[in-house]
């Protein structure tokens, strides 16, 4: 069924933001450290209200491009953007951007200029023909995984809904002090490591980042495991959630077995950066019996074969 099934739907837009209040800008408030996690969660929330879903719809980057905010957005499925498509087309979007703004900034009003582009097509001038913008969004495939900083601020989202309910003022204090991608907020129970040494097998080991030579080995060795080991490491990992794992399965499909994991290990440290750790990986090679792959990646021993 696989072999005959086509590729995942996906599609890329930017949607352009301008305050017509002179005295909001919203590209400054997005660089100011404080102001950042509020224009996020407002940003955020609206996304979500337009596709109705939190996962309906993903942003990747957020550009500052005085006077404009361009957020660069990721479809994955094509009712998500026929939903996003209507709400925007209906004036909801916009209504609900400058509802969330206002709460988030704790501010009277932030009246909103919205444009929808794809490529060099502009939506907005097509709007009424669902099927068209559809076509311009599913032309234009998403160049990235999401920014660094996107991951940190989604993470401090996570931490502040969390714990809204019963401590809300030290919640927001804490996701307000985020300052750079290199500072994290990780949410509660987060499998995320912070340590500097982890324990295998009664041992003590450097948590280092993933190296190339460790990519190669994993990419050698996992074989067919490699989606049950994507699978662990999609806990923790957002780039490697549905349908991403699908998705590489289909793309690299051609090339076999070894390509296929170097694809997953790759996208896995390209948007994990820093937090890419040698733990993180051994801990997903554990969860699934690959006990003698992640001795070679340690250094335990020097065999060749591991399965």
């Amino acid at each position: 069924k696989m072999a005959g099934s086509s590729p995942p739907w996906t599609g890329s837009a930017y949607l352009f933001l301008q305050s017509t209040c002179k005295t909001i800008a919203l590209p400054s408030l997005y660089e100011s450290s404080q102001k950042k996690p509020c224009v996020f969660k407002a940003l955020k929330l609206a996304l979500a209200d337009s596709t109705g879903s939190v996962n309906g719809v993903d942003m990747l980057k957020v550009h500052c491009s005085h006077p404009h905010l361009i957020v660069q957005l990721r479809f994955c499925r094509r009712e998500n953007c026929r939903r996003f498509l209507r709400s925007y087309r209906e004036g909801a979007l916009q209504k609900s951007l400058q509802s969330h703004l206002q709460l988030s900034l704790a501010t009277t009003t932030v009246p909103l200029q919205v444009e929808l582009k794809a490529g060099s097509d502009h939506l907005d001038k097509m709007l009424k023909d669902e099927d068209r913008c559809l076509e311009c969004i599913y032309r234009e495939k998403p160049d990235r995984l999401p920014d660094e900083e996107i991951m940190e601020l989604e993470k401090c989202l996570k931490s502040l809904m969390l714990h809204q309910g019963t401590n809300n003022n030290v919640a927001a204090k804490d996701c307000s002090s985020l300052k750079s991608p290199s500072q994290p907020c990780p949410p509660q129970g987060s499998s995320l490591p912070t340590q500097l040494t982890f324990t295998f097998q009664g041992q003590q080991f450097d948590n280092r980042t993933i190296t190339p030579d460790d990519h190669q080995k994993f990419a050698k060795s996992v074989s067919k495991k490699w989606k049950q080991v994507g699978r662990s490491l999609q806990k923790s990992c957002r780039a490697l959630r549905d349908p991403a794992i699908d998705t590489l399965a289909l793309e690299y499909d051609r090339e076999g077995l070894y390509e296929q994991a170097y694809q997953l290990l790759l996208r896995f440290i390209q948007s994990e950066g820093k937090r890419a750790t040698i733990a993180r990986l051994v801990a997903a090679l554990e969860e699934n019996g690959l006990v003698s792959l992640a001795e070679e990646l340690l250094g335990l021993h020097s065999s060749e074969d591991c399965s």
